[in-house]
């Protein structure tokens, strides 16, 4: 199992792994399908990143960094194939955003996410985010997010 750098090749299964997590828990909204059908367009050439977890040549799981005004990331579209999960990916990748942000002097991590998904809310933490909490959680493009967090240089 290795983390690399989003290929273009990476392109359907990084559309795949979200879609599949999306629709399974909750409704996909259009600012999802905007990410995932153009991450080159949306987030690369934005000033972000994406990671993929490879196995065999198989991406199992992905992750994106999409850059902020404040030189920040927001950690986003994380996810680990379903038969694979419990198995540390999600830290693998989550470790992999932490390690990137800080080589690029990047004051934050930010991450939106729903209260439901309680295995993503326990990493976050384990991992050094907090919740934001009354005005410092920023209006979001998405329905289903009911929890904001950051982690702090």
């Amino acid at each position: 199992m290795e983390i690399v750098d989003y290929r273009p090749e990476h392109a359907r299964a990084f559309h795949d792994l979200n879609l599949a997590w999306i629709s399974k828990l909750f409704e996909v909204e259009a600012k999802d399908l905007e990410v995932i059908e153009d991450p080159e367009g949306k987030i690369i050439a934005k000033g972000g990143k994406i990671f993929m977890a490879v196995d065999g040549g198989r991406a199992v799981g992905c992750v994106a960094m999409i850059a902020m005004a404040d030189g920040g990331y927001e950690v986003a579209k994380m996810t680990v194939d379903e038969s694979l999960r419990g198995a540390g990916l999600g830290r693998l990748l989550m470790q992999r955003c932490i390690d990137e942000a800080d080589a690029l002097g990047a004051p934050r991590l930010y991450l939106e996410t729903n209260s439901s998904l309680g295995p993503a809310l326990g990493l976050y933490r384990a991992m050094g985010f907090r919740e934001l909490v009354g005005d410092e959680r920023p209006a979001s493009p998405y329905a289903r997010c009911d929890v904001w967090m950051e982690r702090r240089a």
